[in-house]
């Protein structure tokens, strides 16, 4: 596998990590909180075929993503553990500068076995890295804190935005934020049938130069002016979204650095379609949109971002 040059954009890294699916499925443990997620595999002949569409999906966003200028690091999910979300792996890990490392406590058990030291173990010999943070230890004592699912961070501004749920513990948050070095604001979300947003990744995206954010889901008048002053603050565009454009995932998007020095904004060619003109326009002065065709992978309720762990981490020199 390639490893890049540091990105050309503190938000933005020029390389991910992601986890091919074996036998992906809409997962059973995760629907009661993840509104985004619709219907469950029937007969056996139908589960093989979602999860051999899901694997083609996989394969041409690799491409297309390797084909704009952005090092994917792909490891396969051999199915042998039962983890339908192995293809969402910015939930149980997180990567920062520095050379640190965070894993992370996962509410359903059987996205608990997605954590790979395997994976951590590459990284090591490939990256620069000091310190793995293990957060896992809270699962027993029912605390959760789903990575960069539950949190969107602001690695300029150094905050970490966050909707309350039962998958962001706000202890667990705090301690995060303290030994890595963020802020966190926290804030209440409903939607049209007042349920809170599963994960924060899916309403906000931090870009270099803009911002997604469906701000109506923002469940308070006075949080929600608060957020949308404090987005305005960081001196970004802030592109709001409307709650059906959230349905379309157009919040679950990651800006992504290419090995030419450009940017590109990663999100699903759904989410792409759901915008406007005009809000395309605004995104695209700074990072050209790069949809990826994944209708089979949002069955699970995540969409390109969550497909994207992002590395913070400086290379090793070859040979070292």
């Amino acid at each position: 596998m390639h490893v890049p040059r540091l990105p050309a954009s503190v938000q933005a890294p020029s390389a991910v990590v992601m986890v091919r699916p074996h036998r992906f499925h809409p997962n059973p443990e995760t629907a009661a909180d993840n509104a985004f997620q619709s219907g469950a595999c029937g007969a056996s002949a139908e589960a093989a075929r979602i999860a051999r569409q899901a694997r083609d999906e996989f394969d041409a966003a690799v491409h297309r993503l390797e084909s704009a200028g952005v090092t994917v690091h792909r490891f396969d999910d051999d199915g042998r553990h039962d983890t339908p979300d192995a293809v969402f792996p910015n939930n149980w890990f997180s990567t920062h500068a520095g050379g640190r490392v965070a894993l992370y406590p996962m509410c359903s058990p059987n996205r608990r076995r997605e954590r790979r030291a395997d994976i951590i173990e590459w990284l090591k010999r490939h990256y620069r890295v000091s310190d793995v943070v293990d957060y896992s230890g809270h699962e027993p004592d029912d605390r959760f804190l789903e990575g960069t699912g539950a949190m969107v961070l602001d690695q300029v501004g150094r905050l970490a935005w966050v909707a309350r749920s039962r998958r962001a513990d706000p202890v667990l948050l705090e301690r995060f934020c303290a030994q890595f070095g963020y802020e966190p604001v926290l804030f209440d979300t409903a939607d049209a049938d007042g349920r809170p947003v599963y994960h924060t990744n899916v309403l906000m995206c931090i870009a270099t130069d803009f911002v997604l954010v469906g701000a109506d889901l923002i469940a308070s008048p006075g949080q929600r002016a608060e957020v949308l002053r404090r987005l305005h603050d960081s001196g970004r565009d802030i592109i709001t979204l409307s709650e059906a454009q959230i349905r379309d995932f157009a919040g679950n998007a990651l800006e992504l650095s290419t090995r030419e020095g450009g940017r590109r904004l990663a999100l699903s060619a759904r989410a792409a379609a759901a915008l406007t003109p005009a809000q395309r326009q605004r995104i695209e002065r700074s990072a050209p949109l790069l949809p990826l065709a994944v209708p089979t992978i949002e069955r699970a309720g995540g969409s390109v971002r969550c497909m994207l762990a992002g590395i913070h981490l400086a290379p090793r020199p070859s040979g070292a």
